[in-house]
């Protein structure tokens, strides 16, 4: 073996403790740890939760006022006058003398009155 051999082995093994002493790597914190969740749910809240319930509010509220006569347009495009209502249907007349039974929750949209008469 030549000195220089000699020299490394004996540098490494000196060094290797050292490098095994050294302290270890700190994590972020408790608190660092809470405040990223936190801003995970606001983001959660504010970005998902909050629009779909306000949505699906205003999904509600159109459905539960919808009366004999109105226009209205479901959910598959079908766009009609309704002639009939129960609690879970009602029956849109598409046409002259053709009429379709949908459910209630399918209409999407209420149309101003006469909007069929353009189309």
């Amino acid at each position: 073996m030549t000195l220089l051999h000699k020299l490394t082995l004996l540098l490494i093994l000196m060094l290797a403790p050292v490098a095994a002493m050294a302290a270890p790597a700190q994590g972020p914190s408790a608190m660092s740890q809470i405040i990223l969740f936190g801003g995970f749910i606001l983001i959660f809240y504010f970005l998902i939760w909050r629009p779909q319930s306000k949505r699906a509010k205003e999904h509600k509220a159109l459905v539960s006022g919808l009366d004999k006569g109105d226009e209205v347009v479901t959910g598959g495009g079908l766009a009609g006058r309704i002639t009939r209502i129960t609690d879970d249907f009602l029956v849109l007349e598409i046409s002259d003398n053709v009429e379709v039974k949908v459910q209630r929750h399918a209409v999407a949209q209420a149309l101003p009155k006469g909007t069929l008469k353009d189309i």
